[in-house]
């Protein structure tokens, strides 16, 4: 059983990773009923969150049949992230998770999310103040460097332990790759290697298919898997790999009703969760994930976007069952 401190996450947990405008609350209850075993929130700003501002105290928000959970915050201020972590352990979520991957400009340019990665002694003393700010196990999530020439994740790995964070997550690019090219688990699979290191490590970047879940699962000895844009539109893939692991053969595609169903559920909980107006704008970066490869989907997709009433949207998703329900996908 692999522990977080002392929560358990499953034999082999498979962890949904914090992206901003995606892992929000209606997104996460789509991930857990397929069997996601961890989940983190979005990221949230610590100095949103210490001077109240709503969208970051929102992003607060979690619920008791997401546990186990963790709430991931970015900053660079010491004191900030200090006051953040007793804000967040007020919310009650089993981890604190802090982003130092996050390689967006804005977020860079503040020396927080990837950017601290040009400075690695600011990034363990800024760990080591959060450690010492909460009774929450702190798990950090970070990239292999700042480039090719600073891929320090090794080390870092191991001073990071030794300031007390009990879990590591590490995306096999570096923030000059931004997204690009194909993730290097190559270090990930060192650290394990490395006979200091006792706490769990995930590997993320690129898991988008139960067969390589499994390849990497056997090459690189991690103790778990995060999965991020693989999952958006396709929440099935949590109970895909575990089926796999589980069996070794390949579950179905997701069938169209399978499809319009948790696009459905999807619209219902961020109605519920954002409000009507928000709820529906907010909606629409997600309809085309769900419909990927279907023809004509495109018509459908348009209809998806503009329209602005509730009642209608689910209209055009009912009417899209009918549609594509002869319309078998190539496995």
């Amino acid at each position: 059983m692999v522990k977080i401190g002392d929560v358990e996450v499953g034999e082999f947990p498979l962890l949904l990773a914090p992206m901003e405008d995606v892992s929000d609350p209606p997104f996460r209850a789509l991930c857990k009923a397929q069997g996601c075993d961890m989940m983190y929130t979005e990221f949230i700003s610590v100095e949103g969150l210490i001077r109240d501002a709503d969208k970051s105290i929102q992003k607060l928000d979690i619920y008791d049949y997401e546990r186990p959970i963790g709430i991931q915050i970015f900053g660079a201020e010491m004191d900030s992230m200090m006051r953040a972590a007793e804000i967040v352990e007020e919310a009650r979520p089993e981890v604190l998770d802090i982003n130092y991957g996050c390689p967006v400009k804005k977020v860079v340019c503040k020396m927080a999310g990837a950017g601290i990665l040009q400075d690695i002694d600011k990034m363990v003393e800024l760990t080591q103040a959060v450690v010492k700010s909460t009774s929450l196990p702190v798990t950090v999530k970070t990239r292999l460097g700042w480039d090719d020439q600073t891929q320090y994740i090794e080390e870092v790995a191991e001073r990071l332990q030794d300031v007390g964070i009990k879990a590591l997550s590490v995306h096999g690019r570096t923030r000059k790759q931004m997204y690009k090219g194909e993730a290097d688990w190559t270090l990930i699979g060192k650290i394990k290697e490395n006979p200091r290191i006792h706490i769990p490590i995930f590997g993320n970047g690129d898991i988008d298919s139960p067969q390589k879940a499994a390849e990497y699962r056997q090459r690189y000895g991690i103790d778990g898997i995060m999965i991020g844009r693989a999952s958006i539109g396709h929440p099935w893939i949590f109970r895909e790999i575990k089926h796999y692991f589980k069996t070794g053969e390949l579950l179905p595609p997701p069938t169209i009703h399978e499809r319009v169903e948790a696009a459905m559920e999807h619209l219902r909980r961020s109605l519920e969760w954002k409000g009507e107006k928000l709820g529906v704008l907010e909606m629409r970066r997600h309809y085309t994930n769900y419909f990927k490869g279907y023809p004509g989907v495109k018509e459908f997709r348009k209809q998806l976007v503009t329209e602005e009433t509730p009642a209608a949207l689910f209209d055009i998703l009912r009417e899209m069952e009918v549609r594509f329900s002869e319309v078998e996908l190539p496995v």
